[in-house]
């Protein structure tokens, strides 16, 4: 193993400006949703006022993202940016315009649903990107690319959040939002110049074939997946929060134990070409993740929640990066941008759901609750992806090919 995997593909022509580039707008996007709620609290003094635009705001992310994705599936990366880009700027100014004013709260949440109908899914389009240089004789090095990106997205939530926070309490909440869309405007419109590597447009023939490859099996399987996922995200995040509460402490050293375990895993996983069949490693790592919650059950002290956190962690990178591998293979180019930010959508949708039935859960039985949601998220996770890989399994031996060879 070796990290000149990373550097290899970095040093393709035109590969490291758009990862960048990417990274930088994606930056902008995860500090969006906190900044919103910072700003809205610090004007209006009210939580319920700063859920509700948020509310909006990431609703709208999740239900207009896949029609962004469709239109730059057909026009183009360069030709859609630009004005998505305007008018997500335009959006936030008149979030920040409507806030100052003192406006209602319902003319709040539209300039939230604005801001986030319009905000591009650049990590889609990134992973879009990789998808068409990686072709052919370079394909195998599409999982590699796609452990670069969840690498890539993991640091920006990582920061994101704490440096939007850190520009809000040092001065005002509105330089944090700008600071955002800044971020999200200039790595778009960068990203947007760069023709040499974007995906090609495809023909009207072309696009009619690619709709139907969205209702494929395989490509069905991976948004339960992302969903199960998003169900995993929001049972641990009030979860975590809880138990950390209930024993006097704080929440973020929790959460920065899986994080850092996670970081270190999805560097590691893209260093190795595995020659175990992706569909089977998803059912094992899936499986792997729901019996890594069942210690977060019992346990009962700080620590103790820390290792288990740490190992939980360590399994998403690899399942994300699979995921986009396995929608790569079974959904034609011509809807590769969509069908990433289906992905996205679905684990936004599941997050939110997963946020309230916790929340329910924590109330009743203590943080213990919570987990028990997570736990179950995974379970569900996992049986799909095992029923996946089984089927798959049955049909190539049915058909007189040897199974996979096990991994090194």
């Amino acid at each position: 193993m070796s990290s000149a995997t990373y550097r290899t593909l970095l040093r393709t022509p035109g590969a490291a400006a758009f990862f960048l580039t990417a990274t930088t707008g994606r930056l902008g996007i995860a500090m969006t949703g906190l900044g919103i709620i910072w700003l809205v609290h610090d004007r209006t003094g009210s939580y319920a006022a700063a859920g509700l635009v948020t509310g909006g705001f990431a609703v709208a992310e999740a239900l207009a993202g896949p029609q962004l994705a469709r239109l730059i599936d057909r026009f183009g990366q360069t030709r859609v940016l630009p004005p998505v880009l305007l008018a997500h700027a335009t959006a936030v100014v008149t979030l920040l315009t409507l806030v100052e004013n003192g406006s209602p709260r319902g003319l709040l949440t539209a300039a939230g649903v604005l801001v986030g109908a319009t905000i591009p899914q650049l990590g889609a389009l990134s992973a879009a990107r990789w998808s068409a240089l990686l072709r052919g004789e370079r394909a195998a090095s599409l999982p590699t690319a796609f452990a670069l990106e969840s690498l890539g997205n993991g640091l920006c939530y990582l920061a994101g959040p704490a440096l939007v926070t850190a520009v809000g309490a040092g001065s005002d909440p509105a330089y944090g939002m700008a600071l955002a869309t800044a971020l999200v405007i200039g790595g778009g419109l960068a990203l947007a110049a760069q023709r040499g590597t974007a995906p090609p447009m495809s023909g009207a023939a072309e696009r009619k074939g690619a709709g139907r490859s969205l209702r494929r099996p395989g490509f069905a399987v991976q948004v339960g997946v992302n969903l199960c996922l998003g169900l995993y995200f929001g049972a641990m995040q009030v979860s975590v929060a809880a138990f950390a509460v209930e024993r006097g402490a704080a929440d973020a050293p929790l959460y920065m134990v899986s994080n850092c375990a996670g970081l270190l895993a999805g560097w590691l996983y893209g260093l190795r070409r595995w020659r175990v069949a992706p569909q089977l490693q998803l059912a094992m790592l899936s499986a792997g993740l729901a019996v890594s919650c069942l210690p977060l059950l019992v346990v009962g002290s700080l620590p103790e929640a820390g290792l288990a956190l740490a190992f939980t962690g360590m399994a998403i990178p690899p399942i994300l990066v699979l995921s986009s591998v396995l929608t790569a293979a079974a959904v034609e180019r011509a809807a590769l941008t969509q069908a990433f930010t289906w992905l996205n959508s679905a684990s936004a949708a599941g997050s939110a759901g997963a946020a309230a039935m916790s929340g329910r859960a924590v109330d009743a039985y203590g943080a213990h609750g919570g987990f028990a949601i997570a736990a179950a998220a995974a379970v569900a996770m996992a049986v799909p992806a095992a029923v996946r890989a089984h089927t798959l399994r049955a049909r190539r031996i049915g058909s007189g090919l040897p199974p996979r060879p096990p991994t090194r």
